[in-house]
């Protein structure tokens, strides 16, 4: 039985792709493999279980490739191209022959400089670009499916659901990406903000505001070229995916705030609320940016038990991580 990582070896290998790659460039995150050749970008699921997400077996990662496509394509319809089997005969290779030991996503490959967090990088972000952004979520936001299934997804119950889990998880990492007092703290203010604004709640749920939405947008997930590519909607876990629009804002919100374009923030939620007509966002908006923050915080102190990252990475990781967990913390205090 091959490993993942014997398969991911040999996808760094030419003769593993039914194209001409050039180079082969293998970017990696705690749930993917991403392998990059000169024109395409093939993702394949690592075989984890952090409990929010399963992909342990190979028919679940059929699956969710499967639905990654589907998901992707409301927002970048010629982007996401297929999802394509790995096989294994006497070579491992893309579409081969023998039975699939693997299967990836296959997309366009985008230029890397074009991506929104690069763009910032070499301060190219401007108000216009934020304001075609923020346009792109709302009009996407109105279209998004709703229903009562998707409804349940806005109750407190959920919502309470989400966060806890948060703490669960983050709770090996006290003391490591986030100090004792911190924890306690940001987990008090939750808890006590969820309590006292239950009405809120049920009125954002009332006024359809519970949507089939992104869940995962932020400036590592845009590109700018010829078009706004806003990608990688979180196809794993509905509870994750149906929220309250306002969380979607929320993520890109607090990236800029991360990115110390407090200005950029205040905008993009400004320009939400001009072209989608919700008001109800600016309630919400420092409590989502506190989840937003604190899952960015987890998911990049998992780095720390992935025993394919190695020892700088994982020094970075745990210094990232806790610089979201101090902007949670931020976001904590005024809530």
């Amino acid at each position: 039985m091959l490993t993942q990582q014997e398969i991911a070896e040999a996808l760094l290998k030419p003769e593993a792709y039914d194209e001409a790659p050039g180079n082969i460039d293998l970017v990696q995150t705690h749930i993917s493999y991403v392998f990059l050749t000169d024109r395409y970008a093939y993702k394949m699921k690592k075989a984890v279980n952090f409990g929010f997400v399963d992909f342990t077996t190979l028919e679940k990662r059929k699956f969710f490739c499967e639905k990654e496509l589907e998901l992707n394509r409301r927002l970048c319809e010629d982007l996401y191209l297929e999802v394509v089997p790995i096989n294994k005969s006497d070579i491992i290779r893309i579409k081969g022959t023998g039975n699939a030991i693997e299967y990836a996503v296959k997309m366009r490959r985008m230029p890397q400089e074009r991506m929104l967090s690069k763009l910032f990088e070499r301060n190219e972000v401007d108000d216009r670009l934020i304001d075609r952004i923020a346009k792109i979520i709302a009009e996407f936001h109105s279209k998004a499916e709703t229903n009562q299934r998707i409804d349940k997804f806005g109750t407190l119950t959920t919502i309470e659901t989400n966060w806890e889990e948060n703490f669960d998880q983050t709770e090996e990492f006290v003391g490591k990406t986030i100090t004792k007092e911190n924890f306690e703290f940001v987990r008090k203010k939750v808890r006590e903000f969820m309590v006292s604004n239950s009405s809120m709640f049920e009125k954002r749920i009332a006024e359809g505001r519970i949507r089939d939405c992104h869940g995962d947008i932020h400036s590592g997930n845009i590109f700018v070229t010829d078009r706004i590519y806003i990608f990688d909607a979180i196809e794993f876990n509905d509870r994750l995916r149906y929220s309250d629009v306002a969380s979607d804002v929320a993520f890109l919100a607090m990236d800029l705030d991360f990115k110390r374009r407090l200005d950029l923030a205040s905008l993009l939620a400004e320009r939400y609320i001009k072209y989608s007509g919700d008001s109800g966002v600016s309630e919400l908006l420092s409590f989502y940016k506190c989840y937003r923050a604190y899952v960015r915080g987890k998911v990049i102190s998992f780095k720390l038990n992935d025993q394919a990252i190695g020892k700088d990475e994982k020094n970075n990781a745990a210094g990232e991580a806790g610089e979201y967990f101090t902007l949670a913390l931020h976001y904590a205090k005024s809530l």
